[in-house]
């Protein structure tokens, strides 16, 4: 079986959380971790499991603007395609692969936690059954503590762990077809 994990990343927080997961998954399958610009535009044949992450901006997915906004406040990495541009960039139809989707949103700011409405994740998994394809697990929020980061402490554990529960779902969900 193998995985591919398709993340976008500004602040480096989600890469972080994406790395996490293809950790916990690659002890149960071959994974490969992929940034959205160099995501292919069609999945590979071998691809039993997509994991798709992303930033949450502005109550969803990034959007170019979104994008524009976080290089002006400091975000290190300037990606051109986001996790919507990417799945639209998918066919629509029946899918073989199973999904599993993920962002990183933030939950505190100016010293008070506080959780911001909207999920990336969700849209994201929205937009995959959209397209055709059967979600093995619900989408997961990672939390950061400001806009930058850095990721709270237990998340990278976390993530791992979940990744771990996902490929645990997938050979559940291949045993049983």
């Amino acid at each position: 079986m193998k995985a591919l994990i398709v993340y976008e990343s500004m602040f480096g927080n989600t890469g972080k959380v994406a790395e996490a997961v293809a950790e916990g998954v690659r002890g149960h399958m071959a994974v490969e971790l992929v940034a959205t610009d160099h995501a292919p535009a069609a999945l590979p044949e071998e691809v039993d499991l997509l994991v798709v992450g992303g930033p949450t901006h502005a109550f969803s997915m990034t959007r170019a603007n979104t994008r524009e906004d976080a290089v002006r406040q400091g975000a290190t990495a300037a990606t051109t395609t986001g996790i919507r541009e990417w799945i639209g960039r998918l066919h629509d139809g029946a899918h073989g692969e199973l999904v599993a989707t993920f962002d990183t949103r933030v939950a505190r700011t100016g010293g008070r936690v506080r959780h911001f409405p909207g999920s990336a994740a969700k849209s994201a998994a929205k937009a995959l059954r959209k397209a055709g394809f059967e979600v093995v697990v619900p989408p997961e929020s990672f939390w950061v503590e400001d806009t930058a980061g850095p990721l709270f402490e237990g998340e990278t554990e976390r993530a791992r762990q979940w990744g771990e529960r996902i490929a645990a779902a997938v050979e559940h969900k291949a045993g049983a077809r």
